[in-house]
């Protein structure tokens, strides 16, 4: 049975090599039950790590300008990249 795993990080900046900042990671799989503040460090240094590891980019936020003033507002991690992976599970 194949099932989906979901790896969120967020970047430093836009760029893949850029490093991890935070992350969730989500196992519809069920062998694992890790969240984000789990562990003390992440699961890669970059997403292109992830991607080198056979993880699936399906999305990048998109790219846009700061509000005037607003520069320098920290509420939200701005870099979000969605990965996935397709295990095969026992039946």
């Amino acid at each position: 049975m194949l099932r989906q795993k979901v790896l969120v990080l967020y970047l430093a900046n836009s760029a893949l090599d850029s490093p991890v900042v935070g992350w969730s990671l989500f196992d519809g799989t069920g062998q694992t039950r890790r969240m984000a503040g789990d562990e003390d460090a992440p699961p890669y240094a970059t997403g292109l790590h992830a991607l080198r590891d056979g993880w699936r980019l399906i999305q990048a936020s998109p790219l846009l300008p700061h509000a005037r003033g607003e520069e320098f507002d920290l509420a939200y991690l701005k870099y979000e990249f969605l990965f996935e992976q397709i295990v095969e599970t026992p039946a």
